[in-house]
């Protein structure tokens, strides 16, 4: 490949975005942006597309965009007889402007196009594939990256996001497609009055409303309970139906972070809108100065995560983890449902297998069936999908991962911050009621199951040479596993590449989940390490779990082990 050609080409032939041409010729004569820009094509995965905003085929435009979206509809108009498709966007720069393209470009393809009029909410477009029952979905978000990147979610038309097989063969359409010759599109507002193109209405966003507040378990209680909370939706999508659906379950006392209510994918006064950064709260907590809320919440710009902070005895704030937040609403569903005696006799519930093994261990209490899915919540979709197949829906209880995404309820296949929210809020409601707060909650599951410290470590490796060192990184474990991290004696390594596990003691077992590119080393004690490159994002992902007799032994062990895992990523 001849990047000097392909720049050249694109400086000639990119002229629908005046910000491309801009960029383009800025970094003429320099090869290192030249290279990082055109040293690859943006990979289409079953996350879809994500990257950088610019020029480039390594970057986020309307040319990669368009690419994709053309192979989309290739894929769509061999598989599906009338196919159509829902696409909704978040507050990112350019989403809405990626939408209308995606949409034109359908359009073009003879696909029915269903777009939602403003910036939603990732699970509301799980939703409406669903609603609308398309044969696909697409969504413009980058989750919670930082300002300067965009994405490209695909999902298949059970409302999850495409499967590797799906994802594949759209690539292949996608490989076939030229950036500037090969792509058909028509006039968006012309395909909005002849019918090819859709907007979604409120209605919809009711029907996602509706199905939401059904996983309300004790509404009377939180009525009563006059919760207070501070919220934030990080200048994202989460504003309108995180409030609407607090207020239809009767929590008046809500209050906007004001900086952060309105869309803006600059995200100006966070940086990077992750609600798993204690950054993200700072102005919330500066606020709760003078209101004293119960708890703070925070949901990312596609609102399909969400973080919280609680105030301890003390009156300190506490920034409460993914796991902890899993394993207390998971303790509360079971628990109240049961006592409502709504819990069904087959209940299941999943999580990725990264998460805390403290759910688990919950669950058990209650008899639930528990699942343990790779990382990615179209997995968790699938099982919801594969018990409905049964007539089971309704055993599904909840499933979570520890990065800050939840969902209960079958109204959705995705994360679903918009339920999370409720369910957090109700919760706090409820114990708030017993004269407990979050934190107390939380202490109490770790001296009735035991001090489980989960932390995820991220190393992160920028461009052409990052993607080689994250690759030389992971052969070097495969081939040389560690045979003691921090001092503990590694009993298992799994490779989920490979789908195997072995033992110290010579045997061997098979992994029963799809392939992928992670490694886990079981260490004594139940103690584990488990290494995952993101498949978002250039990093590499240490998942760790340090059991002990107290949370301050259960913390020091957590510090070895991330030590030892710093040394694997030189």
């Amino acid at each position: 490949m001849d990047i000097n050609a392909l720049y050249n080409e694109w400086l000639e032939k990119a002229d629908g975005d005046p910000d491309l041409r801009a960029e383009l010729e800025s970094i003429k004569g320099n090869d290192d942006e030249i290279l990082d820009r055109f040293y690859r094509s943006l990979e289409f995965g079953t996350a879809g597309l994500r990257g950088v905003i610019g020029a480039g085929t390594n970057r986020m435009n309307i040319y990669t965009v368009g690419r994709a979206t053309q192979g989309l509809s290739d894929f769509l108009n061999k598989n599906y007889e009338n196919p159509s498709i829902a696409i909704g966007y978040d507050s990112r720069i350019k989403s809405d402007y990626f939408s209308k393209e995606a949409a034109s470009i359908l359009a073009a393809n003879g696909i029915k196009v269903y777009i939602y009029e403003e910036l939603e909410p990732t699970p509301c477009l799980s939703f409406a594939i669903r609603y609308f029952k398309t044969s696909s979905g697409i969504i413009l978000t980058a989750s919670h990256n930082p300002a300067k990147y965009n994405g490209y979610k695909c999902y298949n038309p059970k409302g999850y996001q495409m499967t590797d097989e799906e994802a594949a063969e759209t690539y292949d359409f996608i490989q076939k497609v030229d950036y500037f010759t090969g792509i058909k599109k028509v006039d968006f507002d012309e395909a909005v009055k002849d019918g090819r193109i859709e907007y979604i209405g409120d209605e919809v966003i009711n029907a996602f409303l509706d199905e939401v507040q059904k996983q309300c378990i004790n509404p009377e209680t939180v009525k009563s309970a006059d919760l207070k909370v501070i919220y934030t939706p990080l200048n994202g999508t989460g504003n309108k139906p995180v409030r609407a659906i607090l207020d239809r379950i009767g929590i008046k006392q809500v209050y906007v972070v004001p900086e952060q209510e309105k869309p803006d994918g600059n995200f100006p006064t966070c940086p990077f809108p992750n609600p798993e950064i204690k950054q993200v709260f700072e102005i919330g907590l500066e606020m709760n100065k003078k209101i004293g809320a119960d708890i703070l919440l925070a949901t990312d710009p596609d609102c399909d995560r969400v973080g919280i902070a609680v105030p301890d005895k003390s009156g300190e704030l506490v920034l409460m983890s993914g796991n902890e937040v899993g394993a207390m609403l998971l303790n509360y569903i079971l628990s109240e449902r049961k006592a409502k005696g709504t819990l069904p006799k087959t209940a299941v519930a999943v999580k990725s297998f990264v998460s805390t093994d403290l759910a688990e261990v919950i669950a058990k209490k209650y008899n639930c069936t528990f699942k343990n899915l790779l990382t990615g919540f179209k997995y968790i979709g699938e099982l919801i999908t594969n018990l409905e197949s049964e007539g089971r829906a309704d055993d599904f209880v909840m499933g979570f991962e520890e990065s800050y995404g939840y969902l209960a309820g079958t109204h959705a296949r995705d994360k679903d911050a918009v339920v999370a929210s409720m369910l957090i809020c109700e919760m706090a409601a409820f114990y708030k009621s017993k004269g407990m707060n979050l934190v107390d909650v939380m202490n109490s599951l770790y001296d009735e199951f035991g001090y489980y410290g989960n932390v995820v470590e991220s190393y992160t490796f920028e461009g052409a040479a990052g993607m080689e060192k994250m690759a030389g990184i992971m052969d070097t474990l495969r081939a040389e596993p560690p045979k003691e991290i921090a001092g503990l004696c590694v009993t298992a390594v799994s490779d989920y590449k490979t789908s195997e596990t072995k033992f110290t003691d010579g045997k061997t077992e098979a992994i029963d989940l799809p392939k992928s590119n992670v490694l886990a080393f079981a260490l004594e004690g139940g103690n584990k390490v488990i290494v995952r490159p993101s498949g978002t994002e250039p990093k590499i992902k240490a998942y760790i779990t340090a059991i002990g007799e107290s949370k301050e032994g259960a913390a020091a062990l957590a510090d070895k082990l991330i030590e030892a895992s710093n040394e694997f990523m030189k």
